[in-house]
């Protein structure tokens, strides 16, 4: 029996607490939601019902929160930006919702915070040491229960012909960061190898594709809600960016939308022996 090869070696994003601050105010209007049908497949495939403990892992504005926690027994999510928990918290409430909101990150995890039977993890896991964070999982997650990671993408589709001008001036505004340039080098790790050598290596992904219409203004929002190109980090910049970004969508839009085809994907992941 050959031996399974080595994951290379990865060096974690250093931790900036408040890199969110500004872009947390754009992020529920800019970012896209996930499909609805998605946490219908997750609850589905995770078994997890109105007993099961669910814990979401850099919950942002608490989109995923907010979406299971009818479906779950407790819901605990976790962050590090106040922003970002202060609209999580007031949207919660607004929805009747009971969901315990910790300021904290990935390293704050440890026996305190209990068992749970589901950790939810949306458009954060690259900012973690993730090794290290499943590691820990490994202690906090019950016999039976899962990792899912969660994120959204602009498959190569005529409705996404806006993204190649979007996607420039993104990444010509956001050349200086640091932190963008580490995840997004050909050498990062992608999540599933990280799994793959994590006690939670059996996977599955799904994906549920949508076609929507997006107001032009919830692209700026968008833009300024990445931590790249948010107003604390480019500026004086911002008008520039925002106007370069308006002027470059204008030909892709009919009175003022935006059609796009929007892929919502879930990576699932459990101990080889469920």
């Amino acid at each position: 029996m050959t031996a399974a090869s080595p994951s290379q070696p990865h060096t974690p994003i250093p931790f900036e607490k408040r890199r969110f601050r500004t872009a947390a105010q754009h992020y529920l209007q800019g970012r896209q939601a996930y499909a609805p049908a998605l946490f219908g497949r997750i609850l589905q495939l995770t078994e997890t019902g109105p007993k099961s403990r669910v814990l979401d892992l850099g919950c942002g504005p608490g989109q995923i929160a907010i979406a299971l926690a009818p479906h779950a027994g407790e819901v605990t999510a976790v962050d590090p930006e106040p922003e970002m928990l202060r609209i999580a918290a007031e949207n919660a409430a607004a929805a009747g919702l009971e969901i315990r909101f910790v300021e904290g990150s990935s390293a704050d995890l440890g026996p305190a915070f209990g068992r749970f039977h589901l950790v939810v993890i949306g458009r954060a896991f690259h900012w973690m040491d993730r090794p290290q964070t499943l590691a820990r999982l490994d202690g906090m997650i019950e016999p039976g229960g899962a990792v899912a990671l969660l994120g959204t993408r602009d498959p190569d589709l005529p409705d996404n012909a806006w993204s190649k001008p979007y996607d420039a001036l993104i990444e010509r505004y956001a050349a200086d960061d640091a932190a963008r340039r580490q995840h997004k080098s050909p050498d990062w790790l992608r999540h599933e190898a990280v799994l793959l050598d994590s006690p939670f290596s059996r996977i599955e992904t799904i994906a549920v594709l949508e076609r929507r219409l997006t107001p032009l203004e919830r692209f700026i929002d968008r833009a300024l809600s990445m931590s790249s190109t948010s107003a604390a980090k480019i500026g004086e910049r911002t008008a520039e960016l925002t106007a370069e970004l308006r002027a470059a969508l204008t030909p892709f839009a009919r009175d003022g939308m935006i059609r796009e085809a929007v892929q919502s994907s879930a990576t699932i992941a459990w101990r080889p022996d469920r």
